[in-house]
């Protein structure tokens, strides 16, 4: 069936890094566009970074521009969102999603990042 595993959130330092991992299985990947959220205790859901099918449209939230990449590697079916120069107000619980071509909106379960000294 059609799944998203996240893998890679830790407990950071605030100006250290991570590199979150999401891994799809069971659809057309290289097709998708894929998208990275979090979401922290409190609070709504917000979209961090955008990648397009093909890797060549990409867009971040304002908040983590400069600092956040995403990628994607088709031949591993799998996004990645390298997180640099992290702070404290990037502490939450990050989702991959991909919206399919015939209408459901995938989500994974989710990876805690958690940046504190």
């Amino acid at each position: 069936q059609v799944q998203l595993v996240e893998s890679g959130g830790a407990l950071v330092q605030p100006g250290g890094s991570l590199c979150l991992s999401c891994a799809a299985l069971g659809f057309s990947f290289s097709n998708t566009s894929m998208r990275w959220y979090r979401q922290a205790p409190g609070k709504e859901r917000e979209l961090v970074a955008f990648i397009g099918s093909t890797g060549g449209t990409t867009v971040y939230a304002d908040s983590v521009k400069g600092r956040f990449t995403i990628s994607r590697d088709d031949a591993a079916n799998t996004v990645y969102l390298q997180m640099n120069s992290l702070k404290p107000e990037d502490t939450a619980m990050y989702f991959c999603n991909a919206p399919l071509s015939y209408g459901a909106n995938i989500w994974g379960q989710g990876t805690q990042v958690t940046v504190s000294s």
